[in-house]
Parts: C-alpha cells; structure tokens; sequence
C-alpha cells in the first residue's frame, strides 16, 4: 500500500511539474490590481548577445508573436516604440510611465530574448532561446515577470530560432495572462 502511494505521489508531482515546464514565474506584485486593458505599449526587446546581426530579425519575429498571441486574448491595441533602448534589468520607470501616458495605454511590455550560444567560435548560436517578460502598469510598477526557456520547455533540439521565439512569446503571454486572471488582477479585454 505505501509502494501505491508513493508512485501515486511521485506521478501527481510529474504531471504537475510538466505544465509549466520551462516557464518561470520571477515576480508577481499582488497588490495591483489591473483596469480594463485596451492598449498596450510594446518596447523592442534586449537581445543578448548584442549581435547587430541578430536583433532586427529578432525584433520583427517577436512583435508579430506578440501581437498574434495577444490577438487570441482579446482585441488590444499595441503601440511598438521602436529603438527605445531599454534595459531590461534597469527599466527606466519614467519612460515607462511617459510612454503609457503619450500613448493612452494601461500596460507596457518590456522583452528580453536570450540566445543559447555553443560551440567555440565568438558567434556561433544555437536555435533554443529564453524569452523574459516584464508588464508595467501606467503608473510604471512592475505587475508580473516571466520567462520561457524554450529548451526546457519544449525539449526542441531542431527547428529555427525563428520558431522557438514564436513558441516562448506565445508561452510567456499565456502564462502571465493566466497568472492575471486566476488571481483576479484583471478584467477580460472588450470583445
């Protein structure tokens, strides 16, 4: 009887633990509370490396999985602000807020894309990324952060980079919008 529980327990804990397999919940802030949700001000992410080579593609890849996936939540409107130069790890809070303010938005998204580098050459980069994500309110608080590691979360060992931003992006969103709503931090976008 305990060999039955205990594989009972270790199962329950396995498929628990697979769900959010590659996503990572960094911050959530309880204490806000989102309003009804329109627009959205959508900085161009930091991609690292700081390749030159890399970061219009990976610009123009990420929008456009940005907005589909939100386009699946709700009808948003997103304001792209291009070139901002924005730190992820020290977001400028008046920018942000200056931003939302111009822009009549509620939230702003700030991206981070991290390509896996192997191999032995300076420039040499592997297909799996991890894409972060920072929501602000308008006020410039930090609602939620998450991250997707793409070789986690979906064990892609081919594919294009092309690919494995779409399947992050579409998975960071995913699951901050259901962090949102299963702790009632917002209300549903209008139809």
């Amino acid at each position: 009887m305990k060999k039955i529980l205990f594989y009972g327990l270790a199962a329950s804990l396995i498929i628990i633990s697979c769900k959010n397999l590659g996503s990572t919940l960094v911050k959530l802030n309880h204490s806000i509370k989102l309003k009804h949700v329109d627009r959205i001000v959508y900085f161009d992410p930091e991609v690292y490396p700081d390749f030159e080579g890399i970061k219009e593609p990976t610009h123009n890849v990420i929008y456009s999985a940005v907005s589909d996936e939100l386009n699946n939540y709700g009808n948003y409107k997103i304001m792209h602000i291009n070139n901002a130069n924005i730190k992820y790890d020290s977001v400028d809070v008046n920018m942000i807020k200056e931003s939302c303010l111009n822009n009549g938005a509620e939230i702003a998204l700030v991206p981070k894309v991290k390509y896996f580098k192997v191999g032995l050459g300076k420039y040499v980069f592997s297909n799996q990324v991890i894409v972060s994500m920072k929501m602000y309110n308008n006020d410039g608080e930090l609602v939620i952060e998450n991250s997707y590691d793409t070789y986690k979360g979906s064990g892609r060992l081919l594919g294009s980079a092309e690919n494995s931003i779409k399947i992050g992006t579409a998975n960071v969103i995913k699951n901050m919008i259901t962090e949102l709503r299963s702790r009632n931090m917002t209300t549903p976008a209008s139809e």
